[in-house]
């Protein structure tokens, strides 16, 4: 057995993580950026670039994404609990039933989670505790957005002297649902043709490919 490499084991997430910092540090830059060259063409004050990080601007555009990706994979953990598509590696495989005992068999195993072995509403919520999280996270986003892009909109209603607007009324504005559709139906057209083109596409060793021998039909990685 291939001795444990902690950097090895951590590799993904370490990646992802720098991923995201240096993007998110790319945003904030050219934003600032923007946000400026915006304001001196109308001959508003502009912001340095702290005062930037903690604007409703580059806060909007964040958390409008951020809420987007978030709504995008706990839909999909729940919709791939009973919907299939049969040949996709993102799919289970609609021919395999489950095995209604299977927790049951686990409940005295010492390695299985520990809301697995005590059961009850410990083991109700564990089983959907994913899904409830990306919920929890959505749900903050969206928040975020919303009082974020009202204190954004109230900016410029009062620099074109029209009154301010509240958070349910700015929740109620066709801005708001603008912002968040173009972010929804692109994340799930991202997931669309993941399902189907893993069909008969291949990314050789990968867990979210099936292996390239395995048939068009067959479902599932595995």
């Amino acid at each position: 057995m291939r001795k444990r490499n902690w950097l090895r084991d951590q590799s993904l997430s370490i990646v992802l993580a720098l991923l995201f910092l240096v993007f998110l540090l790319g945003q904030s830059l050219a934003g600032h950026r923007h946000y400026n060259e915006d304001q001196q063409a109308h001959g508003q004050p502009t912001l340095s670039y702290g005062e930037y990080l903690g604007s409703s601007h580059f806060g909007e555009a964040v958390f409008e994404n951020w809420e987007s990706e978030f709504l995008q994979m706990g839909m999909y953990l729940l919709l791939t609990v009973f919907l299939f598509q049969r040949g996709s590696a993102e799919s289970k495989d609609p021919d395999e039933e489950e095995d209604p005992n299977e927790l049951e068999k686990h409940r005295n195993d010492p390695n299985a989670p520990g809301p697995v072995r005590k059961g009850g509403l410990a083991l109700a919520l564990y089983k959907y505790s994913l899904a409830l999280a990306f919920l929890a996270m959505f749900l903050g986003s969206i928040y975020v957005h919303a009082a974020t892009g009202m204190a954004e909109y109230n900016q410029e209603q009062a620099e074109h002297g029209e009154p301010p607007t509240t958070l349910m009324g700015y929740v109620g504005n066709a801005r708001f649902w603008f912002e968040s559709f173009q972010n929804w139906q692109s994340e799930f057209l991202a997931l669309l043709t993941m399902v189907i083109l893993s069909i008969w596409l291949r990314t050789d060793s990968s867990p979210q490919s099936k292996p390239t021998w395995k048939p068009h039909h067959e479902t599932g990685s595995e």
